[in-house]
């Protein structure tokens, strides 16, 4: 099962780098990807957090040797992966994972970036740039995720999928 889970996750990193350079919104000097949200949110609620947090760790990686990535890709992927597989975890409920990835990659990651642009970029607002297109990024993405998550749960044929793996059916 644990292969299973690795293959999974690698294929959902895979797709997500390599739309990486044709969905993405230039804001000033991030690029805002929503693609990135969305993977998040479903590798959270197929696998758990530790699943989401090396996709998200992975993807931003590749990103940034590729080119199509920036710094913050960094704490904008990984603290929002990481808060909405835990969320999940705790609560077991699709829409908290949605939260947890806006609260932690849209304000917590934004501001998480604010050093990395003020350092890099020497801008003292920067942070009133981040928030709103991270916030804006995130929720996009997490609603996407969200929204299959839902198809896939009602959906015969994906619904095992969904329980056979997700963080909800663990035995620890």
């Amino acid at each position: 099962m644990k292969m299973k889970k690795i293959t999974i996750t690698s294929m959902i990193a895979a797709f997500t780098t390599i739309t990486s350079h044709v969905i993405f919104i230039p804001v000033g000097f991030a690029k805002i990807f929503p693609i990135q949200h969305f993977a998040n949110i479903v590798i959270s609620v197929l696998f758990g957090p530790a699943y989401s947090l090396a996709q998200a760790m992975i993807v931003s990686t590749i990103r940034n040797l590729a080119g199509t990535g920036s710094l913050f890709a960094y704490p904008g992927s990984m603290i929002g992966a990481l808060l909405a597989g835990l969320l999940y975890v705790k609560t077991k409920r699709m829409g908290f994972a949605l939260i947890g990835e806006v609260i932690g990659s849209g304000i917590i990651g934004a501001v998480a970036a604010y050093p990395i642009a003020a350092l890099l970029f020497g801008r003292e607002a920067a942070v009133f740039g981040l928030v709103p297109a991270f916030a804006a990024s995130s929720f996009t993405g997490a609603a996407l995720g969200f929204v299959l998550l839902k198809m896939l749960k009602k959906n015969s044929a994906f619904g095992g999928l969904l329980y056979e793996n997700s963080s909800y059916n663990r035995r620890i």
